[in-house]
């Protein structure tokens, strides 16, 4: 099995990850790990917030290529993809900048068509995507994060919780009562006839 490192933007020996041949990485068993900054993922960030302080973190990832030659089959190709980052986002409930810590670990299946993606995508429990000339792992990684965020970010316990005065409540309630009731003009009509 081969071992490969990644950082940053540089090709290393025998695999690229920004332009990965997924059947020679795959038949080698080659791995490729590395970390790339948050600001790089820049579709991402326009979900995401830049922390006060600034710091925007870094995505480590790493990604294993599996290869497995059944008997008069063709062979089978996929990909062990590990993802970690923390990304900040804002709390649905308080309004208040959250972390929020994203991790991914799936598999995924290429076979050689679209059609036979989508058919065998339905039929099985695993990911699977028509094979890519080459695929590009950083837009990989960035899809995945951006599947891993939630629909409506919220603290488990906010550490502010929002303030609701008595004063706004009476204020509320006295609006209430000098707002005329919409359905009073229906009710009009409906005894005049």
């Amino acid at each position: 099995m081969h071992s490969r490192s990644y950082t940053g933007g540089m090709k290393t020996t025998g695999f690229d990850a920004r332009r990965l041949v997924i059947a020679s990485f795959t038949k080698a068993q080659a791995r490729l790990e590395g970390r790339w900054p948050l600001v790089a993922l820049t579709r991402l960030a326009e979900s995401t917030q830049t922390p006060a302080d600034d710091s925007a973190g870094e995505v480590a990832w790493s990604v294993q290529g599996l290869w497995k030659q059944p008997v008069g089959r063709p062979a089978e190709m996929r990909i062990q993809l590990t993802v970690h980052a923390t990304v900040h986002q804002t709390c649905q409930r308080c309004l208040q900048p959250m972390p929020l810590a994203l991790a991914v670990d799936r598999t995924i299946r290429f076979v050689p068509g679209e059609d036979e993606a989508a058919e065998l995508d339905e039929e099985l429990d695993e990911d699977v995507l028509a094979l890519p000339r080459t695929l590009d792992l950083l837009a990989l990684v960035e899809d995945e994060l951006i599947l891993a965020l939630p629909i409506v970010p919220m603290h488990e316990t906010c550490p502010q919780p929002l303030s609701f005065s008595a004063e706004a409540a009476t204020d509320s309630a006295v609006d209430d009562e000098e707002r005329p009731n919409p359905f009073a003009a229906l009710a009009a009509l409906k005894s005049g006839r």
